[in-house]
Formats: C-alpha cells, structure tokens, sequence
C-alpha cells in the first residue's frame, strides 16, 4: 500500500517580474521558504534580510563534458548569503542556487547538519546528478521529535526542488497510486539474450538494474544508437558476465523506443516492443479508449 497523495496549494513569486530571474516559493501550512537565485543575481540578493538567516542551499550546474551528469553542491550555513557570496569566488561551476529557510527562524545548527547530510545521501543514492562535495556531511544527533520533523522539511525540499526542475531526488522508478510495483513494469524478451524491465517515467523510459542486453547487433543498427551502447558499456552501466550483458544499474533513456533499440541490438519501436505482463504493448496501455 502507498500513502495517500493530496493535493497542494504553491505560491511562485517572481522577485525581479521574469521568469529567469529570482523567485520564492512557499507550501501552504508549511514554515518552511525555497528561494532560486541565478549567480548573477546573489550580489544584489545580499539586502534581503531573511537571507541572512540558518539554512541549506543546492548549488546546481552543468558539466563541460557533455556526456556526464548535470552538477550539485548541496550545504548549510547560519548565514546563507554569506556563504553563497563564498561560493561566488571559490567556485565556478555552478550557476543557479535554491536555498531553504525557516520563516519562524526554529532551524538551528543541528536542524541544518541533519538536512544537508539527509540530502547528501538521497542525492547520491538517487544519482541523477553528480554531487560535487568533497566530504559527506556528518550526520548531528538530533531527539527524535526533531528529527520526524526535519523527514517532513525534507519531503517538502523534494517536492519544491522538483518544481524548480532539477530532479535530483527524484527516484528514476516511479510508482502509481493504487498500483503496486509490478503493474508498472513492461517487458521486453526477445532475440540475442534481451530480456529486459522497465518503466514509462514522466521524464523518460527508465530500464531497470539487472536487464539483460542484445549481446550483438544487427548489421542495420543506427550509428547514433551504436555510439550510446558503446559508452554505457565503457562506463560500465553494462557489464558482461557469464556471457551476457547486464544493466548495472536502472538506467533512464529518452524513449522507450531509445531503450527499445539498445536492449534488442536493433531498430525498434518502444510503443510496440514493451508490453505488459499480460501481452498489451505501451501502445494500448496509453491509448485513451
């Protein structure tokens, strides 16, 4: 069983009248407060005086080898715009920040030390980004009462850093309200050793840790396909043992024709090919009768 989802009332609020620009956002019945800051603009954030305050920022970034992973820095400070200030000489990577505060001021050190490393670990297990810190943050004993309610800022961090649009706690597997984990799984079982899971996403066809892949290819198979199977096999996300290749880990492609094609070794078309533990391709699971 899933815990009930309810809806939710979201406040946007453009501080500078674009939508590139700076803005907060705030949850009803929440004490909690998420700003976005783009770099250029945390030098003229410093006169706002709620800035000042205890709290755990993200710093996000893209790489400049464009086939690794975009970039995260997640952290805490008692005085949050002097840290991002900080962080203005000492690196460059990033260029946009989101920052949570408390707007009743009860975040204290240990409330901060226990978000950023709860972070810290969710974002490395998740590992959608790459999470630059060097260290991982120590982990501060808190009572118990604190820490249910740091869990629940937690969930809230996720929801809004999500609705800023970086996913970088958002799980790859996602599972329906009202189903359960195997009703969201389609199958591929075909020639030369696929035998492969996986998931229509809201972002993309996510193939799960364990599938096995197209051992070959055919003579047909699209150049710009064959250049991602050899870098997920130089990367090791497949691997071969016992004579098969494996999936090491779930894996999120663009389509399920995209994932399709790399696990069957050849041109394919994921709507047809993926199908139900019943026989119903994705295709028919999406068609609107």
């Amino acid at each position: 069983m899933h815990g009930k989802v309810f809806a939710k009332t979201i406040k946007l609020f453009l501080l500078d009248g674009v939508p590139n620009g700076r803005m907060t956002c705030e949850l009803s019945n929440w004490t909690g407060k998420a700003y976005k800051i783009p770099r250029n603009r945390i030098k003229e954030s410093a006169t706002r005086e709620e800035l000042s305050s205890t709290g755990v920022y993200l710093l996000f970034g893209k790489s400049d080898i464009s086939s690794n992973k975009d970039l995260v820095y997640i952290g805490e400070a008692e005085n949050i715009i002097k840290r991002l200030s900080q962080h203005l000489n000492e690196k460059d990577y990033w260029n946009e920040a989101i920052v949570f505060i408390s707007k009743d001021e009860n975040l204290n050190k240990a409330h901060i030390k226990y978000l950023e490393n709860r972070l810290h670990q969710i974002a490395s297990s998740v590992n959608r980004y790459e999470v630059k810190n060097s260290n991982t943050p120590t982990l501060p004993s808190i009572a118990e009462s604190d820490q249910a309610e740091m869990e629940e800022f937690i969930e809230n961090i996720k929801m809004l850093v999500n609705i800023f649009g970086f996913k970088v706690f958002e799980e790859l597997r996602q599972i329906k309200e009202n189903t359960s984990k195997s009703d969201n799984k389609l199958y591929i079982k075909a020639a030369r050793g696929s035998d492969a899971q996986g998931q229509q996403t809201s972002d993309g066809f996510v193939v799960f840790q364990g599938s096995e892949v197209a051992t070959t290819t055919v003579n047909s198979y699209p150049n710009a396909m064959n250049k991602l199977r050899s870098k997920l096999i130089e990367e090791k996300v497949i691997i071969k043992k016992n004579e098969k290749l494996l999936l090491q880990t779930d894996y999120l492609f663009s389509s399920p024709s995209a994932a399709a094609t790399i696990v069957m070794g050849r041109n394919a078309n994921g709507l047809v090919e993926w199908k139900s533990n019943k026989g119903k391709s994705l295709k028919d699971i999406e068609s609107v009768d």
